[in-house]
């Protein structure tokens, strides 16, 4: 009280007397004594503030990054997680629609299944795929994915199954050249060339182009019915990039790039019924 009170009375005494008057003599007096302190105080004091302030920017600054990285990173995942359930959509969707001469697969009982595992060799020969005898599936039954023919089961588990591909020395097939004689051959893996294929044992006399279809010819033998392709008719297996006339003549055999991305797959189907519909096979004496 006692405080504010004599405020009261400087302020009054300050404001009711003339510029000229003691007391505006005394603040200009203690105006000159204090402001060359507040000055220097205030340029030594300076680099004081600068440096708290930029350790508080620099501390908000770091905050903020981590929570950015951090954020960042959970964007990254989620792009990442999108990404391969857009991949693996589209490669379920290729394997649906895949069109035989009997049809679409459903006649076969085929069993979906993801690729969980694969030969780590640097040509890959077997897929290990999450589906077993549980499911229905057994060995031999045909594998496709988007765009054709994958292989045949070669060993089945409980919940898994092993899948020899195409391009496995343990795999073999009937191949049909869609051309107008419709000549067939053996599909077998290139040596020394594992990506690639070979038809052998094709008549020397076949006239066979770059750019034909090869696909599966599943035949019976009409004499002894038992004797059947393992694989329906017209699962494409691959197509003719290399015929030349000489290999053909002599060898009886052309060159075929797989249908199928053997490298990328994350999707099959398991035909767990292959002969359920043999009224569409081919005969053949």
């Amino acid at each position: 009280m006692l405080l504010v009170g004599a405020s009261l009375i400087l302020l009054t005494a300050y404001f009711g007397r003339s510029s000229s008057s003691p007391l505006h003599a005394v603040q200009r007096g203690v105006v000159e004594v204090l402001s060359p302190i507040q000055t220097g105080a205030s340029k030594v004091l300076s680099p004081v503030g600068d440096v708290a302030g930029w350790f508080s920017s620099t501390f908000r600054a770091k905050s903020e990054a981590a929570r950015l990285t951090k954020e960042n990173q959970a964007l990254t995942q989620q792009l990442a997680t999108a990404k391969y359930a857009e991949f693996e959509n589209g490669q379920l969707r290729k394997v649906v629609g895949l069109d035989t001469g009997a049809g679409d697969l459903d006649a076969y009982g085929p069993v979906t299944a993801s690729v969980i595992g694969r030969d780590l060799s640097l040509w890959s020969e077997t897929l290990e795929v999450g589906a077993g005898s549980s499911d229905g599936v057994k060995p031999s039954d045909p594998v496709v994915g988007p765009g054709g023919l994958v292989g045949d089961v070669s060993l089945v588990g409980p919940n898994y199954a092993i899948v020899s591909e195409i391009t496995s020395p343990k795999f073999g097939a009937v191949g049909l050249v869609e051309n107008s004689a419709g000549d067939t051959g053996l599909v077998e893996p290139a040596v020394g060339d594992p990506p690639e294929l070979l038809l052998t044992s094709l008549p020397s006399s076949a006239e066979i182009s770059v750019g034909q279809e090869v696909v599966t010819a599943g035949f019976v033998d009409s004499v002894k019915p038992g004797i059947r392709d393992l694989f329906p008719p017209d699962i494409p297996i691959g197509q003719v990039t290399n015929a030349n006339q000489n290999t053909l003549i002599n060898s009886q055999e052309v060159t075929v790039t797989p249908s199928v991305d053997l490298r990328h797959l994350s999707i099959v189907q398991i035909l767990t019924r292959p002969d359920a519909t043999a009224s569409h096979v081919r005969s053949a004496s």
